[in-house]
C-alpha cells in the first residue's frame, strides 16, 4: 500500500487530521497520507480499528507518526479535543480530512425524526464543527487545507435518499461558504463528492438489498465501482501544492454517474 500512490509535491511532514479513519475511504486516505510522509492524528468510533491502523502504520510507514483519538464528531467536545490533540503531539495542524460520516437509504415516508436528526447531526453538524475547530488552529499557523467528502448525491438527488442528499448537499454548499469566507486566512476548503465506491458501506446496501450491483455498474458510464484510493488520490491531489489555486470546489468522482442524462 505505501508505494501505491503518486507522489504529490507539499505534503511531506504535514500534519493531518483525518475523522472516520478506521476503514472505507478514510482509512484509504490515512495510506495516501502516510505515503506522501505526513504525520496523522486519526480519528473514529472504532478503537479497536484505530489500534489496529495505528500498529499497521508503524511498521508500513516508518518514517512518520501516527496518532489515534476515539470519539464521534455529533459532539463538539470531542472534535475540540482531537483537534487540541493533535496540536498538543504535532503543534500545529496542516490538513484535515472529514471521512466521517453515514448513510440512510430509506422511504422518506419511513423516515423517523430520529434517523433524520442523526444523518444531519453527523453528516453536516458534524462536517461543520470538524472545519469551525480546525480552522481556528490553522488560523493561528497561517493557513491550511480542509477537504470534506460529500457525495455526489451533494449536486445530484435521488429517491429514498432525503436526509442523505439533503446533508450532502450542505455539505457541498458549507464548503463553498467556508471557502469564500476563509480564504483571507489562506486555508483552502474543497468538497469530494464520490460516486458509488467499493467500501464497507457500500457492500451493507448490496448485501441488504437496498443496491444492485449489476445496475450500478450499468448506470454507471465507466462500467464499475470505485475504489477508495481513487478517492484517496483525489484529495492528496486537492491537499497538495497542485492545487494552491483551488478553492470552494466540489470534485464530482463517479465515473460518469452524475453527467448522464439517461
Amino acid at each position: 500500500m505505501s508505494n501505491a500512490f503518486t507522489q504529490f509535491p507539499g505534503l511531506s511532514g504535514k500534519i493531518v487530521l483525518n475523522t472516520g479513519a478506521a476503514s472505507g475511504i478514510g482509512l484509504a486516505m490515512a495510506h495516501a497520507f502516510a505515503s506522501q510522509g505526513a504525520n496523522l492524528m486519526l480519528l473514529d468510533l472504532d478503537a479497536q480499528g484505530l489500534a489496529s491502523v495505528k500498529s499497521e502504520f508503524e511498521i508500513a510507514y516508518p518514517g512518520i507518526i501516527v496518532d489515534t483519538f476515539v470519539g464521534s464528531i455529533r459532539d463538539p467536545i470531542a472534535i475540540d479535543d482531537a483537534v487540541q490533540s493533535a496540536v498538543a503531539r504535532f503543534g500545529r495542524l496542516d490538513v484535515l480530512l472529514n471521512n466521517a460520516g453515514i448513510s440512510m437509504n430509506k422511504p422518506s415516508l419511513e423516515v423517523t425524526p430520529d434517523e433524520w436528526r442523526r444523518t444531519i447531526d453527523i453528516d453536516l453538524s458534524g462536517t461543520f464543527f470538524c472545519c469551525q475547530s480546525a480552522a481556528r488552529q490553522m488560523i493561528k499557523n497561517g493557513g491550511g487545507v480542509i477537504l470534506a467528502t460529500a457525495s455526489m448525491w451533494g449536486v445530484a438527488s435521488s429517491a429514498r435518499r432525503a436526509a442523505y442528499c439533503a446533508a450532502k448537499a450542505g455539505v457541498v454548499s458549507l464548503c463553498k461558504s467556508l471557502a469564500v469566507e476563509w480564504a483571507q486566512h489562506n486555508i483552502r476548503v474543497n468538497a469530494i463528492c464520490p460516486g458509488y465506491i467499493q467500501t464497507s458501506l457500500v457492500a451493507e446496501l448490496l448485501n441488504r438489498g437496498a443496491l444492485d450491483e449489476e445496475s450500478l455498474r450499468q448506470r454507471t458510464p465507466l462500467g464499475r465501482l470505485g475504489t477508495p484510493e481513487e478517492i484517496a488520490q483525489t484529495a492528496l491531489y486537492l491537499s497538495s501544492d497542485l492545487a494552491r489555486f483551488v478553492t470552494g470546489h466540489a470534485m464530482v468522482v463517479d465515473g460518469g454517474w452524475t453527467a448522464n442524462g439517461y
